[in-house]
């Protein structure tokens, strides 16, 4: 009978903290059946503590529904075999409340003691947990506190802290549990749109992790682990375990306090993560894709790959991982990325500048005697793959855009230049392609990515890597001061370009019979791949390696036929087989996996490919994409040529870079180190589009429309009819044409600015400025010496550009005034 009074009770307590009589928020103590009820009505409507036996949180409730199961959230460890929870407590706890605090102390069990302290504010629910111990332990498991959710269809899945996430439906199987070295986790589900934010920080120079899992009771739980020392790994490095609960190794703790805060707050998923107004693009489809496909590759802290959490792997000899970053726009993502690639550089870069290819939680896939047991790298089994150095430089220079951290490029470079020197040494013929480490098929070792195909000695699909990785190094040497390294590399990727696409009579690549690239040459001469690799004519396109229009044009009517033929919703690795002797027998027959199946993997150089021929038909496989996540997540390694059917138990994430180029190609998000470049190829289907771009802790509004851009930031707007970048703070504005920054227009006013370019070369340069009053106006990059009117309101006056090539004016506009700088005629 007890147990019905006290569940009415609570009940009628709830119902009176949501009535009008109550301010918004508050905090009610029912002291006869010992809960308190901390009201928030901000979409978390309540959290209910329960302190009447132990101390838990027995209610969690979102939009008025529990989310929680009975066992709700409490705190626990576990001891010699024996477990002890603060469901349970000794004592009766001691509550205090002073306003918006609510302390509760003596929350003894075991030998432990906890003081929780909860704060309520406006819009969220801060909780401080400190735990002291008697003695120092090792615990075998530890509840820091442990979260129970009712069910594993409560959330989608867990937006974690360092960029990647939980998906609920990978842990299918009781005890399945996935392990992070982080605390932070925002919660959603994609059908309501409501999420849970719990971020978690641990305290006094602790560390913290949180392990996901399928529990016996078919709940969904986060339990977080506090240490002095960062949690190990129980079995090897695993941070997924299958139907085990203890990912973790057993936590050595202290004498003294231990202590953790967490912040709890609801999310507006839908307005949080929202895409913006994506024409005839299923933007809730982009949203979901980039929340789960792509951040799944995140394996924990400094380990963000493309395969993922649930096969514990990572390979390095892959590109694509910044351009995973422009797409995502989290910061944790990029922030993870560029930690992922210090430690790479500390740990899978051997001394003469070879980067070894994977990380993997355990041995078995690596040649033998690669296999590091304390830091994961390896060389992998199947051979020496050797676009791991392109893929480090490739990620390298493209993350630096993104982040525009100097410091931290600065800090590559020598590993950089490292990794390409090791490969510009392997030219044993000195024909400016770049040779593997095996010489012929009959070795049966791979070197690329494709790693059950035999591609040796003169590999093109790495050496068109090699190309872009050369490119945009120099670039990147450029801005760090070094003009001469920057040249260096320019004159390597320019006679590579020159052989490349040479005739295989030759030398080169280029089949003018067949009219695509072949995929290598052996060093006896023979050549090999004929049969339309697809990862190969698209990096050649992608990189800039081919640009001749006729041979793009030849490739990319070919794929596009061949593709629209077999309805496929994407493009093959390859169109026809290759001879037995040249692939691993898992891919015989044809068309069977890396001899014919769908890899959506290469998804973005494809696009990127396409974009050169047609627009809409680029467009197309996007959607085609966005259509398959609707059906299977894409959760899948490859897709049957035949059946188009997800294949394979190693879950790729880089399927979904065809999404990414969504962004940095069709619509032109194009971050540079000092700026934002927009360069959209939209097709006409997509007029209309905007969206909300962040960069470096600025949010830029997006405009696309047929020859109209606009950029938003909220200090500036800047519209013009093509290409351009943007970059400037509180009261100043840069305007560069086109992809570069040598030359720009600023303007500066101490206010916000709208600037509207209406043309600009060095004939005639034409803005308006919708606010009136002074302005500092800036041309730079112009010939030194040459003279200019200025024309505004008007009048004009003749201006000389300074031998520093600049021109440096005040002037004061009205409301809408145009502004024309024109060369004067020798």
């Amino acid at each position: 009978m007890r147990i019905v009074i006290t569940l009415l009770t609570s009940f009628l307590y709830i119902t009176k903290c949501f009535s009008n009589d109550l301010p918004q928020n508050g905090i009610v103590h029912d002291q006869l059946n010992k809960t308190i009820t901390i009201v928030t009505q901000q979409g978390l409507s309540a959290l209910v503590i329960d302190y009447s036996i132990g101390c838990y949180i027995s209610q969690l409730l979102v939009k008025g529904k529990n989310k929680l199961s009975p066992s709700g959230v409490y705190t626990g460890f576990t001891t010699n075999g024996s477990a002890y929870t603060s469901k349970k407590t000794v004592t009766t706890p001691a509550v205090k409340i002073n306003r918006n605090i609510v302390s509760i102390t003596k929350i003894n069990y075991g030998d432990v003691s906890e003081t929780w302290i909860f704060t309520l504010n406006k819009n969220d629910i801060e909780w401080q947990l400190e735990r002291n111990y008697p003695d120092a332990y090792t615990l075998e498991d530890m509840a820091f506190p442990r979260w129970n959710f009712d069910n594993l269809s409560v959330w989608k899945g867990g937006i974690i802290d360092n960029g990647g996430m939980v998906w609920c439906k990978y842990l299918h199987t009781i005890n399945d549990t996935y392990g992070v070295h982080t605390g932070g986790t925002t919660f959603w589900n994609d059908k309501t749109g409501e999420a849970l934010s719990v971020q978690a920080k641990a305290l006094n120079g602790h560390q913290i992790a949180t392990k996901y899992s399928h529990s016996a009771e078919g709940e969904f739980t986060s339990t977080q682990i506090v240490s002095a020392q960062p949690v190990k790994q129980r079995h090897h490095l695993s941070r997924f375990v299958h139907a085990r609960p203890d990912v973790f190794a057993p936590v050595r703790v202290e004498k003294g306090t231990a202590a953790a805060h967490f912040t709890i707050s609801y999310v507006d998923y839908f307005k949080a993560y929202d895409r913006g107004n994506l024409q005839n693009i299923n933007a809730a489809a982009v949203r979901e894709l980039l929340n789960t496909t792509a951040r799944y590759g995140v394996v924990d802290n400094n380990i963000v790959g493309g395969n993922g959490w649930i096969t514990n792997w990572k390979c390095l000899h892959e590109p694509f991982f910044a351009q995973v970053a422009l797409a995502v726009a989290d910061s944790n993502y990029t922030n993870n990325l560029a930690s992922t690639l210090n430690q790479e550089r500390d740990q899978a870069m051997l001394p003469d500048g070879r980067v070894l290819s994977r990380w993997h939680n355990a041995p078995g896939d690596e040649i033998a005697g690669t296999f590091n047991a304390e830091t994961g790298y390896y060389e992998a089994m199947w051979g020496y793959t050797i676009d791991s150095q392109t893929g480090y430089v490739i990620n390298v220079s493209e993350l630096f855009n993104l982040t525009g951290d100097v410091a931290w490029l600065n800090g590559h470079q020598n590993s950089c230049r490292k990794a390409l020197d090791w490969l510009i040494r392997r030219d044993s013929n000195h024909n400016g392609i770049f040779e593997m480490m095996n010489n012929n098929i009959s070795e049966a070792k791979c070197s690329d990515w494709i790693d059950i195909v035999w591609a040796s000695f003169e590999n093109a699909f790495v050496n068109a890597q090699m190309y872009d990785a050369l490119v945009k190094w120099a670039s990147c040497e450029r801005i760090l001061g070094n003009a001469a390294a920057a040249i260096k590399y320019e004159t390597i990727a320019q006679r590579l370009k020159e052989a490349f696409n040479k005739p295989v009579e030759a030398g080169g690549f280029w089949s003018d019979a067949k009219k695509q690239f072949v995929y290598w040459r052996d060093n006896d001469g023979s050549v090999h791949g004929d049969n339309l690799v697809t990862p190969v004519q698209f990096m050649a396109i992608a990189s800039g390696l081919c640009d001749d229009k006729e041979r793009i044009q030849s490739i990319i009517q070919q794929i596009e036929e061949r593709t629209a033929a077999e309805n496929l919703f994407h493009w093959p690795l390859c169109f026809d087989s290759f001879k037995r002797e040249e692939v691993s027998g898992g891919n015989w027959p044809f068309p069977r996996y890396e001899n014919g199946d769908i890899f959506p993997t290469w998804g973005y150089i494809g696009v990127k490919s396409y974009i050169h021929y047609d627009k809409q038909l680029a467009l197309k496989y996007i959607n085609h994409l966005l259509d398959q996540y609707e059906k299977d997540g894409l959760s899948s390694q490859r897709y049957s040529r035949t059946t188009q059917e997800g294949l394979g138990t190693d879950i790729l994430s880089g399927i979904c870079t065809g999404i990414t180029a969504l962004y940095s190609d069709i619509y032109g998000i194009q971050p540079r180190w000092n700026r934002l470049v927009i360069a959209p190829n939209l097709a006409p289907s997509l007029y209309g589009t905007s969206f909300t771009y962040p960069l470096r802790n600025v949010d830029y509004n997006v405009w696309l429309d047929e020859n109209s851009y606009q950029v938003v930031s909220p200090f500036y707007a800047v519209s013009f009819d093509t290409t351009f970048g943007v970059s400037g703070g509180k009261g100043m504005v840069r305007f560069y044409p086109g992809d570069q920054d040598s030359v720009c227009l600023s303007v500066a006013s101490g206010k916000a600015i709208s600037l509207s370019v209406q043309r600009f070369d060095e004939q005639e340069v034409r803005f308006a400025i919708k606010e009136s009053g002074r302005h500092r106006i800036s041309l730079n990059g112009f010939t030194p010496g040459a003279m200019y009117y200025l024309s505004v309101n008007g009048s004009r006056r003749k201006l000389r550009v300074s031998k520093e090539g600049s021109i440096d004016v005040w002037q004061h506009t009205g409301a809408d005034g145009v502004i024309t700088v024109t060369r004067l005629q020798n």
